[in-house]
């Protein structure tokens, strides 16, 4: 039993054939003769029963086959933290030959090296090692006191993920010794977590980033624990059935990066409760069933004064289906990023060109969307198409050319918060524009287009009718055809009247027509 007495086992973390369990009991169990431990597997499905045995119960499983007995031999109870270092990364010398090649052990295997001497040596010196790796390393503490500060003291960043960690004290340990922790990793770890107060503050100095995912951790044992991080940045809670249960106070505060995906309880109203932590940046909420987002101190067209610092926001995996969402992401008043894929309103039925086109619409600040960034001319040709596509919905509302006349009633605004704005910004919808689309009639697909050559006055000016989903990439074939210009050295921009002295280049030899807006009675300008 790796030296420990059956005194002490209760609630270690233990590890049998790479499967980890909790030991929950320790003693005889009749009929059979010896000592037998009672485990709960992580994976319910290793185990046999209940923690029962003969109608005796003699210990509890929260899944009824998630229990086993096993003999104590069969049982790996792990190693200390520094153990487990030097298992990994100290380098023995081997015999050399010649002075020239010798033999040394990484991870237990032998390697033959050659001329590696300066190498090997700075490598086998523990006390300059700064990063380090022990997943799956089974580590179940910090070992002898004061031997990991006397051994390797400029650890920096430590990844302790699936190991044999059972208590938030034994993490404690570890941490205490290395003062210049930035970065550590403690996902898999079963971890029991304080429960009195005061707990045990001011042991992480350094601690930027702490990544506490699949723990079980709960949100009060979060803020119990986070006056210890008084410097903390990144924070991690993936997967652990978290509720956010109260507002942080007086902790919490310098973090820009929070991750709580895959908790399923969590709902837009506790997130209310995390809006006012003044430096976060980034929030991702994968996967954790968001329907629907409000801010109530925000009417139409205003930023709300909740997530202030908010840039990157992910929500993808969600039950996002109703476009009141994306309207209310225009309320935060730093949001630049936004990934929101598969989700209902983003679906794989779904037009993916025209939904993007309208999620970049609708939040006027965004800059990169599902990770995709927005060129200016993107933002325009979307303001545009929508513009254009509720205009009549619009006029039907009150909506009206004259400035005087224009009142839209309140359901409107309410669906469309920006369309006011994109009207001041491009002008109001002309009638002309808004005429009913008959997209299946090819006719009404073709443009209208003058073709000039700015640099080339000899040149005679064009007319051409090109449908809208022409790509640039094929109107540029046909124009080095016409004019017997190779195409690599054809430039297109257009102007349009609506927009005098305006010139928009047609860069994205990828991208249609219709993607930047052109319009029947615009001018392609061609240089070479």
């Amino acid at each position: 039993m790796n030296d420990t007495s059956t005194s002490d086992v209760i609630g270690r973390r233990v590890e049998v054939n790479g499967e980890h369990a909790t030991v929950h009991f320790s003693g005889i169990v009749p009929p059979v003769a010896g000592l037998w431990l009672g485990v709960e597997w992580d994976n319910p499905e290793r185990g046999k029963h209940d923690g029962s045995h003969e109608g005796t119960v003699y210990f509890k499983c929260r899944h009824p086959t998630g229990g086993s007995f096993i003999r104590p031999n069969k049982v790996n109870f792990g190693v200390g933290f520094l153990i487990a270092v030097k298992n990994r990364y100290v380098l023995e010398d081997g015999p050399e030959e010649d002075g020239k090649e010798q033999i040394v052990i990484i991870g237990n295997k032998p390697v033959e090296t050659i001329g590696f001497d300066s190498v090997i040596k700075q490598q086998s010196q523990l006390s300059k090692l700064q990063e380090i790796s022990l997943r799956n390393c089974a580590v179940n503490g910090a070992g002898d006191k004061g031997a990991i500060a006397k051994a390797c003291p400029n650890i920096r960043k430590v990844d302790l993920s699936r190991n044999l960690l059972s208590s938030w004290d034994e993490v404690l340990d570890i941490a205490d010794q290395l003062k210049h922790l930035e970065v550590l990793n403690l996902s898999e770890n079963k971890l029991s977590f304080p429960s009195g107060s005061p707990a045990r503050t001011g042991t992480f100095p350094a601690l930027k980033v702490l990544v506490l995912n699949r723990t079980g951790i709960t949100w009060a044992e979060v803020l119990r624990c986070a006056a210890g991080w008084p410097v903390l940045e990144e924070l991690y809670l993936k997967s652990n059935d978290l509720l956010i249960s109260e507002r942080p106070a007086d902790v919490l505060q310098t973090v820009k990066l929070l991750d709580l995906s895959s908790n399923q309880l969590i709902d837009e109203n506790q997130l209310f409760l995390i809006a006012y932590l003044p430096r976060l940046e980034q929030l991702i909420l994968s996967d954790i069933g968001l329907s629907s987002i409000r801010f109530p101190d925000a009417g139409t067209g205003h930023k709300t004064s909740m997530f202030p610092s908010l840039q990157y926001l992910v929500v993808n995996d969600n039950q996002i289906s109703q476009w009141s969402f994306i309207n209310e992401l225009d309320k935060l008043r730093s949001l630049h990023a936004l990934s929101c894929s598969r989700n209902p309103l983003t679906g794989e039925n779904k037009a993916a060109h025209t939904t993007r086109g309208l999620i970049i619409a609708k939040i006027g600040q965004l800059k990169t969307l599902n990770k995709c960034e927005i060129p200016p001319e993107e933002r325009r040709g979307a303001e545009l198409d929508y513009r254009k596509a509720f205009g009549n919905e619009w006029k039907a509302a009150g909506g009206h050319q004259d400035p005087e006349r224009n009142r839209p009633h309140a359901e409107f605004l309410a669906a469309h918060p920006r369309y006011q704005s994109l009207c001041l910004k491009y002008g109001a919808p002309e009638d002309g524009e808004l005429k009913t689309q008959q997209p299946f009639l090819l006719k009404n697909q073709l443009l209208t287009l003058k073709i000039k050559y700015p640099n080339q006055g000899d040149q005679k000016v064009l007319e051409k009718q090109l449908p809208d989903s022409m790509t640039i990439q094929k109107v540029k074939g046909l124009l080095a055809r016409l004019l017997k210009v190779p195409v690599s050295e054809l430039l297109l921009s257009y102007e349009s009247p609506k927009m005098p002295g305006r010139e928009i280049e047609l860069e994205n030899d990828q991208q249609s027509l219709q993607f930047y807006s052109v319009e029947s009675g615009d001018c392609l300008l061609v240089r070479w």
